[in-house]
């Protein structure tokens, strides 16, 4: 009886629209973790690793971003041919990508399923390390940055988000160019993960 009451009240209350600054004050902040793809175009690398994001809704259309991702080591076949047999074994590269990216993405749409650009700027910062890629090397690496080659990054991108309710799921796709000297390089980027919005 107790519940039927309740739900009766929250109906009366979303009828009458009393709800609705409610519904509207869920999407002001963003946080979420992603999955990470680094195409490195100098050596055809793929990278792959895990981030997060926050951002903050400015205006309705506009939400400001900022989010950090930690690309792991990748391994690599080393082979070679002979008249008697070839063997193939796998060396780590030892390089680590720690990206750090800030900046407006624009909102289309009001609805559940959403479309959006960004363009964020920030910066790539390139280890070789032998040290095995965990939490306390990713904090580490964090620590270290003003010490180690930091290179600037531009990542305009392009992406979709659906949610139900303060639950989503995001995917987006670019191009992380960063900045060596007058060089400048082009490389592909694809993310994809849940987000809480509140």
């Amino acid at each position: 009886m107790k519940r039927n009451a309740l739900l009766l009240f929250f109906a009366f209350l979303a009828e009458a629209g009393w709800l609705t600054p409610l519904a509207k004050a869920q999407d002001h902040y963003q946080v979420g973790a992603y999955g990470d793809y680094f195409r490195l175009s100098q050596t055809s690398t793929n990278m792959a690793g895990l981030g997060g994001r926050m951002g903050y809704k400015m205006f309705s259309h506009v939400m400001l971003e900022g989010e950090m991702s930690y690309d792991f080591e990748q391994a690599f076949a080393e082979g070679f041919t002979s008249t008697t047999g070839g063997t193939v074994t796998f060396q780590n590269s030892n390089l680590k990508v720690l990206h750090g990216l800030a900046g407006p993405k624009f909102i289309g749409g009001h609805g559940r399923f959403r479309p959006f650009l960004t363009i964020k700027g920030g910066f790539v910062n390139f280890q070789l390390s032998s040290v095995p890629a965990s939490v306390n090397t990713f904090v580490s690496s964090v620590n270290n940055l003003r010490a180690n080659n930091v290179t600037g990054a531009l990542y305009p991108a392009v992406g979709a988000e659906g949610h139900l309710g303060p639950i989503g799921l995001r995917v987006e796709g670019g191009d992380e160019v960063y900045f060596v000297g007058k060089v400048t390089h082009h490389n592909v980027r694809l993310a994809f993960g849940p987000f809480l919005r509140f």
